[in-house]
């Protein structure tokens, strides 16, 4: 019974012995792995002109009764449509929305008094266009239809880049050369050098204002400028030597 227990206690001292050196060869592996690679990130830019706008604009009056309500918005929104046309958007370029209605109601103390004060009319009206210096130029001088009375807010245009599908291809190409001369560089201050690409992952592309340093994670889109700065990133994996 000794012997066995004896015979027991060392074939699990070899064991265990064994695991151990199996473990620490898979971490020289894992290390060794890991010391033979670098991963940096390219980045290339390009600026860029919007060349279609989304513009947003929304009358809204209010009056005693609801059909008054709907004809003093009705009324704006012609003279808004006129605005718009005689300034340049063809008649196609104008999506003029439903009327929509809603009530002010009385409070006193927090509580509903279920009197009615007014009722205000509402209607949406989109302008598209390609001409985006004239849509730009009818938004900064829509004040002068808003002397005349007519209640309409302005939303401001979007501006849209509609040829982002064909810059990308070049700008993920210029951002692996950018990837490329940096790993070159850190590689080379210690005297190393990179070997094949072992992975590429990808980045969002983000559209900025120009000199803008906004990003997101899922991808960043400005509309708020004709002018616009268009970015690509990548993440590079170089086996270095």
């Amino acid at each position: 019974m000794r012997f066995r227990s004896i015979g027991t206690i060392a074939s699990a001292l070899v064991l265990a012995l064994g695991i151990g050196y199996g473990l620490s060869l898979v971490g020289s592996g894992l290390s060794a792995r890991a010391g033979n690679a670098i991963t940096v990130t390219g980045s290339a830019r390009v600026n860029a002109t919007a060349d279609n706008a989304v513009w947003t604009l929304n009358a809204q009056e209010t009056a005693t009764s609801a059909s008054s309500a709907v004809k003093k918005v009705e009324a704006g929104v012609t003279q808004l449509s006129d605005y718009l046309t005689t300034g340049g958007i063809p008649a196609t370029g104008i999506e003029v929305g439903a009327i929509s209605t809603s009530t002010n109601d009385e409070y006193i103390n927090g509580n509903a008094t279920g009197r009615i004060l007014s009722y205000r009319a509402t209607q949406t009206v989109i302008v598209r266009a390609k001409d985006v210096k004239l849509v730009q130029s009818l938004s900064n001088g829509i004040g002068k239809l808003l002397q005349t009375g007519i209640n309409v807010n302005n939303y401001g245009p979007a501006y849209y880049v509609s040829n982002l599908a064909s810059l990308r291809p070049q700008l993920l190409s210029d951002a692996m050369k950018d990837a490329k001369i940096r790993a070159e560089a850190i590689t080379k201050s210690v005297g190393g050098k990179i070997g094949a690409v072992l992975a590429v992952r990808s980045g969002p592309i983000q559209v900025t204002t120009p000199d803008s340093v906004d990003t997101s994670s899922g991808g960043y889109y400005d509309t708020s400028t004709i002018a616009k700065t268009v970015t690509a990133t990548v993440s590079v994996d170089f086996k270095a030597n």
